[in-house]
């Protein structure tokens, strides 16, 4: 089983819910969990109704059995005064190099740096260890940047590695980048069945796959249940007076011809028909997804938004489809 989950997805496909609930199904029985935010976007905070996560990790959630969920939003800045004093124990000089502006600057202007310190920080955690000798988190998930750039955010470390050929940097890039390629981690894409987000997360195996990086499962996100069929819909249409009877004997029009009822028939055969047309091509999507040849995991869209209750939920359905086992 894996110990690092990269969740990643396109803007919009609910990557951080998904994340969160994939943290709460692996936080039972006892079991660990650290939540990780990379994108400053605060956006775990939110769905757990806590204050903004500080740079320091922090128990936000409790799971079935006595499992704990703990988070962290990694700061760049800080992880970098951090890499600084591991490495160069610059301590106070550190500090320092913060007031005059340079931290700033390595953080936000060099390429990569940043997202060499994020995926640093995310692989120390992983590979932590406890005084009894076990691992302090028995998973580590990390809500990830978007599908477009989950490659190159994941693929940095290799880039480091080949530019500082000896050395602390060199050692710790490949570090980080034996844990993201091990079998102790996995990058799971969330998709919706639309065509853009289906294109993208088959766009992003590939690119995934190339790079040697570890490609885990794929979600299913905000699914609906499929009401009418196109045989249905047939069978609508060619019952289109007893439909209008029976709008009239709900009380929505009068039973003469032409009257609302019969009115009403138009606009939801043609309601039907439209919905028979979307799973139709929902299924098409599904079948290129099932073409990745990865674990797909289907999760129903939440009628009362994504909250914590919902990521609950969520978790539940991840646990009763085999994720957390």
């Amino acid at each position: 089983m894996s110990r690092l989950h990269v969740v990643t997805g396109k803007g919009g496909t609910g990557k951080t819910t998904v994340a969160a609930a994939l943290a709460l199904a692996l936080a039972r029985e006892g079991r660990r969990t650290l939540l990780v935010e990379v994108e400053g976007r605060q956006g775990i905070a939110q769905l757990f109704e806590t204050e903004a996560l500080p740079y320091e990790e922090r128990r936000i959630a409790v799971g079935p059995g006595g499992g704990e969920v703990y988070a962290l939003a990694i700061d760049a800045e800080k992880a970098l005064l951090d890499y600084l004093q591991m490495f160069y124990k610059l301590g106070g000089a550190g500090r320092a190099l913060k007031r005059i502006g340079a931290i700033d600057f390595a953080t936000t202007i060099a390429p990569g740096v940043r997202d060499v310190l994020l995926t640093g920080k995310v692989c120390e955690a992983v590979r932590r260890r406890a005084r009894d000798g076990g691992f302090v988190y028995d998973s580590v998930v990390m809500d990830a940047p978007p599908t477009g750039r989950i490659t190159r955010f994941l693929g940095v470390n290799d880039q480091v590695a080949g530019l500082a050929r000896v050395g602390p940097i060199h050692n710790q890039a490949q570090a980080v980048m034996r844990v993201l390629k091990s079998s102790e981690t996995a990058v799971h894409l969330v998709t919706l069945l639309e065509e853009m987000p289906v294109q993208e997360t088959v766009d992003g195996v590939c690119e995934l796959r190339a790079a040697g990086l570890p490609v885990g499962r794929v979600f299913v996100n905000m699914t609906r249940p499929a009401v009418l069929d196109h045989a249905s819909v047939r069978a609508a249409e060619e019952s289109r007076s007893e439909i209008a009877k029976a709008l009239s004997r709900a009380g929505l029009g009068g039973a003469r011809r032409g009257g609302k009822a019969e009115q009403l028939v138009g606009p939801l055969l043609r309601q039907a028909r439209e919905h028979a047309e979307r799973l139709a091509l929902e299924d098409d999507l599904r079948a290129e997804i099932a073409g990745l040849g990865l674990p797909v995991h289907e999760l129903e869209l939440l009628a009362e938004g994504a909250d914590l209750p919902g990521a609950y939920l969520l978790a539940g359905e991840l646990h009763d489809q085999g994720v957390s086992r």
